[in-house]
Parts: structure tokens; C-alpha cells; sequence
């Protein structure tokens, strides 16, 4: 055989193999990225979600959303809870008994001014506008029948108003002012009050006593006496 016999031959058997090769190549590329039905391809099984992406908490029984536990709040450095004090409640101030005789027993301050304000009204009806108390006011603890003397200086052209009031069971509260003398068991009546019951007045708004019977100032006494009943009974002259 000649070769030019010999490369006719041998040509169809060139070309089988090229196209061999080109069939194994192709077949070779489609495996690698064959698609899957659907038109996606088939990503391999566990494989998260896009890089960078954060991932989901698992759902919850019953297919509701998995819920963070709410932290318990902090306590550290929590004021303490404020404390209620109470004031204590001073004691009452002792109240000495009547005593036998005809004076009454006199309070100090302290345990007078429990019953002061028992003249709040009396001084609101009865006291003049701009009437000045003179001194404090005189608390005594009376039995029936007995009295209790306090000085006031008596001026002239000066007018004069004098309250008391006793609490139950005293029944009749009597005033008098008297002037004072020298002279034993001589003490003039100058004025009485003319009211009933547990509260008197001597000397009432314009019609309060005026010293009159000289041109020096006087030295005169208050008679507080409880006629019926026993108890406290407080009293307070005012001057104008």
C-alpha cells in the first residue's frame, strides 16, 4: 500500500477520535454542574444559609417563635425600703386633786394650757377689739364652794374685761373683781359678773369695767369661785 493509500485510510479513523474526545469532555462539564429538575441546583445537605447571615432560633413547640427568657431585674445597690417613725406621744401632764379648804388648787403652765383654749369663744363674743391680755391665764382645780385670787393692776381711764370657763362637772362659775387694801377683810366689791352656768364674764365689750375712783393706778384682785360642781375652770382679764 502506497502512504497516500495509507493516509486515506487512516483519516476516518482521525476523525472518530476527535469527536470521541469531544463526547467525553462534554459529558465530563455537564456532570460537574448538571441542573436538577426544578431548575436549581442541588446544594448539598446542612449547608447554612448565605455567609454572614445570623442564625434562627429553632421554633418553638406548636410552631410559635422561640422566646429569649426576660433576665430578672438587678437588686445590687437597691435603696433600702423607707422606714415609718413614729413620734412618741408626750405624756399628760399630771393634774393635781382639790385639796380640802376654801382655796383652790392653782395649775402650773404646763397643765394649764390643756384648758386655755376653753376661753376662745368666751373672748370672741365678749372681748373688745384691741384688748390686750394682761398676764397668762389662771387655771385652778376647784371643789365646790372654793375660790382662787390673782392680782391686777387697775389703771386709770383703762377698761377692763375678765373670762372664765369650767369644764364638766362644774356646773356655776362666779367672778368678782375687788380692790385690795391694807386693811384685813377689807377688800371693796367693784364689779360682779351676772351670767349663770359654767362660763362668766364681767365687764362685757363697751360695758368693761373702768377704774374711776382715782388718778394713780390700783392694785385690785380677780375671785373665781365655783358655787356648784367640781372641776377645772380657767380665767383671763383683758385690758383697753
Amino acid at each position: 500500500m502506497s502512504f497516500s493509500e495509507l493516509g486515506r485510510a487512516s483519516r476516518p479513523n482521525r476523525t472518530a477520535i476527535v469527536v470521541a474526545a469531544l463526547c467525553v469532555i462534554g459529558a465530563c462539564k455537564k456532570n460537574d454542574g448538571e441542573a436538577a429538575p426544578g431548575g436549581y441546583a442541588q446544594g448539598q445537605v446542612g449547608v447554612g444559609a448565605a455567609a454572614g447571615a445570623a442564625p434562627t432560633a429553632a421554633p418553638a413547640q406548636g410552631g410559635a417563635p422561640a422566646t429569649a427568657p426576660t433576665p430578672a431585674p438587678a437588686t445590687a445597690g437597691a435603696p433600702p425600703a423607707p422606714t415609718t417613725t413614729v413620734p412618741a406621744v408626750p405624756a399628760a401632764p399630771a393634774i393635781p386633786p382639790p385639796q380640802a379648804g376654801p382655796t383652790a388648787v392653782r395649775l402650773d403652765a404646763t397643765a394649764a394650757a390643756a384648758v386655755v383654749p376653753v376661753l376662745a369663744g368666751l373672748v370672741k363674743d365678749n372681748v373688745q377689739s384691741g384688748a390686750k391680755p394682761l398676764g397668762d391665764p389662771v387655771v385652778g382645780n376647784f371643789a365646790q364652794g372654793q375660790t382662787l385670787e390673782f392680782p391686777v393692776q387697775l389703771t386709770p381711764n383703762k377698761c377692763y374685761t375678765v373670762v372664765a370657763s369650767g369644764l364638766p362637772p362644774v356646773a356655776e362659775v362666779g367672778l368678782q373683781l375687788q380692790l385690795t387694801t391694807v386693811l384685813p377683810g377689807m377688800a371693796p366689791v367693784l364689779a360682779v359678773d351676772s351670767d349663770r352656768g359654767p362660763t362668766a364674764v364681767l365687764g362685757k365689750k363697751t360695758q368693761c369695767y373702768r377704774w374711776t375712783l382715782g388718778v394713780i393706778p390700783a392694785p385690785g384682785k380677780v375671785v373665781v369661785q365655783v358655787t356648784a360642781g367640781t372641776g377645772l375652770v380657767a380665767a383671763q382679764v383683758y385690758e383697753k
